[in-house]
């Protein structure tokens, strides 16, 4: 984060990803590319190389302000795609994650953040959900002790218990995208 501002004003910046992606795209059907949860510099080059658009968020009223932002964001930046000859994003959906797995929770509360995100803020909610669950929580924790020092070293629940409902989660998810874009497996 120490370089945003000194990236920010270097011209071209805005499309070093683009043009990233351009040397590996025979290589790869989809790339991924996941921004840290704020609107910064970084999340506007991201939009700008990107062609859709996952929103994560537990659908927390909190969370839900920020959906106006991102909005704005993803209008801002489609001014500038368009400038360059790209498309404008398409938003795929608001992804549900940290969902808790409480039952009363899943038929009252989480129903209606549902119906009240779409009607406010008419973007549509993905079918997938990712649940707040333990062996999430465990892949997340893993680290790696090098020296003295211990380095976050998360490990994809498909590849730590790939037999888990969190890994059952992020597959229907995986579907429900290569869907969304046109894909199959």
């Amino acid at each position: 984060m120490e370089y945003e501002t000194e990236l920010n004003n270097l011209d071209g910046s805005r499309l070093a990803l683009i043009q990233k992606l351009k040397l590996v795209y025979n290589k790869y059907d989809i790339v991924l590319i996941d921004t840290p949860p704020s609107l910064n510099f970084y999340a506007r080059i991201a939009l700008i190389a990107a062609d859709y658009l996952i929103i994560p968020s537990d659908l927390k009223p909190f969370a839900n302000q920020g959906l106006v932002n991102v909005k704005g964001l993803v209008q801002k930046t489609d001014g500038f795609k368009r400038a360059i000859g790209k498309p404008p994003l398409e938003i795929i959906g608001i992804l549900p994650t940290k969902i808790s797995t409480n039952a009363k929770f899943i038929q009252s509360t989480f129903k209606k953040r549902l119906e009240n995100v779409e009607r406010r803020y008419q973007i549509k909610v993905m079918d997938s959900v990712i649940y707040e669950r333990d062996d999430l929580a465990k892949c997340a924790e893993k680290v790696q002790i090098v020296g003295d020092m211990e380095i976050v070293d998360p490990i994809s629940v498909l590849d730590f218990k790939p037999d888990s409902m969190s890994a059952d989660e992020f597959e229907f998810l995986a579907i429900e995208v290569l869907s969304k874009v046109g894909l199959s497996i």
